[in-house]
C-alpha cells in the first residue's frame, strides 16, 4: 500500500504576486480593492504565512475602513495569528480606539486570548495605553484576569515600567470587588 504525502501546490509568480497585492491592500486601507476582490468570492479569512489574516493586518495597521469591509465579508475577529494575538489585541497594541470599537462591535471577545494568554487589557495596559484600557474596561473586560504565568494586566503593566495603567487598573479592580 503506497503512502501518502501531502504536498502544497507549487504557486507560480503571479499568484504569488496576487497574494502579496491583497495583504498590502489590508496593510494600506484599500477597502474597495477589498470589496471587489470579496465580492469576486477572495476569502475574508486568508492569512499569510505568520498567520496574520486580512483583519489582523487592517487592524494593526489602524485601517478602518478596510477592517469593516473584512468583518462585513465574514472576517473572523478572534482569528489569531501564530504569536496568538488577536486583532484587537493588535488594536490594543497601535492604541487605536476607532478600530477596537469596531471589533468589538462585531463580536470580538473582549478577553480573548487567541492560542495565548493575553488579552487585549494586558496588551494596553502594558504599553501604558489608558483610554484604550478605559475602553476595554467598559466593555467588560476583567481587570482580574490572569495569564499564563499567573500576572494580571496591572502587574505586566508594572514590570513593563508603564506610569498610569496600573494604578488605573488596580482601582478597576477594587471596584469590581
Amino acid at each position: 500500500m503506497a503512502s501518502e504525502t501531502n504536498t502544497l501546490p507549487t504557486l507560480d509568480d503571479e499568484t504569488l504576486a496576487f497574494a502579496a497585492r491583497v495583504f498590502q491592500y489590508a496593510r494600506m486601507g484599500h477597502a474597495e480593492d477589498l470589496a471587489a476582490l470579496f465580492g469576486q468570492g477572495l476569502p475574508a479569512n486568508l492569512r499569510n504565512d505568520k498567520g496574520d489574516s486580512l483583519l489582523m493586518l487592517a487592524a494593526y495597521n489602524g485601517q478602518a475602513d478596510a477592517a469593516r469591509v473584512i468583518l462585513e465579508a465574514g472576517g473572523d475577529p478572534e482569528l489569531a495569528n501564530d504569536r496568538g494575538q488577536t486583532p484587537l489585541a493588535g488594536a490594543a497594541f497601535k492604541n487605536d480606539l476607532a478600530v477596537a470599537q469596531l471589533l468589538l462591535r462585531h463580536g470580538a471577545a473582549v478577553d480573548g486570548t487567541g492560542d495565548g494568554t493575553r488579552t487585549a487589557l494586558m496588551t494596553a495596559a502594558m504599553f501604558d495605553r489608558t483610554e484604550m484600557v478605559d475602553l476595554l474596561l467598559q466593555h467588560g473586560a476583567d481587570p482580574d484576569r490572569r495569564d499564563a504565568s499567573g500576572q494580571s494586566a496591572a502587574d505586566m503593566a508594572r514590570a513593563m515600567g508603564a506610569q498610569a495603567t496600573p494604578a488605573q487598573l488596580d482601582g478597576a479592580a477594587r471596584r469590581q470587588a
